[in-house]
């Protein structure tokens, strides 16, 4: 059993790795980290929140979840129905337990599936708890108890925890604000847990709204749930073809977030956090720290240069930006691909409200987003943002990374290199503050190749130069 825990835990293909007997030997050793803590602090009651989205299985994994916690004496409140990331990991503070287990591959391709661990804190565990899992793979033989054995011992109860979430995101948010808006909004779910709740909120405003893809659907309509440009081809034709004044996409575990422009024009991960730390710092007149990771944008660091706000970038992985949410006041900490956590809440990603700031801002300026943009493009410069992903094989896997290390870029596409980053694979940063970065992937034969320059065309120029020399070995 090759099984190793990736930036977010443990995913593979349903019914080949991510088998039953698989994730039961998982849980068991998750059993066994949570059954050898000492700290009062973490262990709390000993129990532990189990939850699942809407893919292929989820729910019979996570009764397989069920069965080896409460055989191993662990208590567990187990989400009575599909729900979002946000809504377990916000469950663990509010009840005070000592952790939870979601059943979801995110924004993954429809065969995949996932095993997610979050802590006492309520956010991604980190190194220091994963590795410990990890190391007792396989060590203790699995013990389980049936469904009705575990209600009869008193070591399983269930309970919707959606409402508890949501009434933290309409009391975050200034709901008397936007209740008087008027916006025009389509949502796109892409058949993930995200539903009707975002509308769901918004209609005890004036908003009009209409969401699409909220029904489950196990193959998520024949592209990854993912809110990025290339799986949201319906959801951007809406978009040019009705007066919607945004468009709004959650991922399917709902803790990601992409949107649209009136016309279509996609807005990435990386605008979006641009735009909600302007939100906080000019609108709300909030402050704190910003963490992003090696990936983000130079116009992040360009508005914490203006307003002389401390940047942290580290590798990929909300765990690694989770722990700077624990250790100080940070107003915004994201990644690339639209998982965004805020001041103030709990060291989590939040894709409904991502979605409900943008609209709060929105309301607030009494602007469009177009030309709250175009402000922000006058203000900073324009920043384009892309990324691609090819397979390698194990031979240039293994020479790629030491041969860039030893023989850095000197220039990309005639622009010279100013700086090298090597926090996680290895980023070539030019004299006109475009970039080009590769990552490898830890657990799959794939190179991640990350580009970004003033315009797509130079951004995709520069992607294509990155696939050349990813696909080859020099040395």
């Amino acid at each position: 059993m090759d099984i190793k825990f990736g930036t977010d835990g443990w995913r593979a293909i349903i019914d080949k790795e991510f088998t039953d007997e698989n994730v039961r030997m998982v849980t068991q050793a998750t059993a066994d980290y949570v059954n050898g803590l000492k700290d009062k602090e973490e262990l709390r009651g000993k129990e532990l929140i189990v939850g699942y989205d809407t893919r292929k299985k989820s729910e019979v994994f996570a009764e397989d979840v069920v069965r080896v916690l409460t055989g191993n004496g662990i208590k567990v409140l187990l989400a009575d129905r599909a729900a979002p990331t946000p809504a377990i990991s916000f469950a663990i503070k509010k009840r005070h337990l000592t952790g939870g287990v979601i059943i979801t591959a995110s924004h993954n391709p429809a065969n995949y599936n996932g095993f997610k661990y979050k802590a006492f804190y309520s956010g991604s565990a980190g190194s220091e708890i994963m590795d410990k899992i990890e190391a007792n793979f396989g060590k203790n033989p699995v013990r389980e108890i049936s469904i009705e054995e575990a209600k009869g011992k008193g070591l399983l109860k269930t309970d919707n925890v959606i409402p508890d979430q949501l009434h933290f995101v309409e009391d975050y948010c200034d709901m008397r604000l936007l209740k008087k808006c008027g916006l025009k909004i389509l949502v796109d779910s892409m058949h993930g847990v995200g539903g009707h709740y975002m509308q769901d909120i918004l209609s005890k405003t004036n908003c009009k709204v209409e969401t699409i893809h909220a029904e489950r659907d196990i193959t998520f309509g024949g592209v990854n749930p993912e809110p990025i440009e290339k799986y949201l081809g319906e959801f951007l034709e809406c978009m040019k073809g009705k007066d919607y004044d945004i468009g709004l996409a959650t991922d399917g575990d709902v803790d990601r977030i992409g949107a649209a422009a009136p016309g279509g024009k996609f807005l990435d991960a990386q605008y979006i956090m641009a735009l909600l730390l302007l939100h906080f710092i000019e609108d709300k007149k909030v402050t704190g720290s910003v963490v992003s990771t090696i990936c983000g944008t130079e116009l992040l660091r360009k508005i914490c240069e203006k307003y002389k706000l401390k940047l942290h970038i580290t590798p990929v992985g909300f765990k690694y930006i989770c722990d700077y949410m624990r250790a100080e006041d940070v107003l915004i900490g994201g990644e690339e691909a639209g998982g965004i956590g805020f001041k103030d809440c709990i060291p989590e990603r939040d894709g409904i409200l991502s979605g409900l700031l943008l609209l709060e801002m929105l309301a607030h300026r009494k602007k469009s987003i177009l030309d709250i943009l175009k402000d922000i493009e006058e203000e900073y410069g324009s920043f384009c943002y892309l990324k691609t992903s090819t397979e390698v094989t194990e031979d240039i896997k293994k020479k790629l990374m030491p041969s860039l290390e030893k023989n850095h870029l000197k220039e990309v596409l005639g622009k010279k290199v100013v700086n090298v980053d090597m926090l996680d694979g290895i980023k070539f940063i030019c004299e006109d503050s475009s970039w080009l970065l590769f990552r490898l992937s830890g657990t799959e034969p794939i190179l991640r190749i990350y580009a970004e320059a003033e315009s797509r065309e130079r951004a995709s120029e520069i992607l294509e130069y990155g696939k050349k020399i990813g696909t080859k070995t020099s040395g």
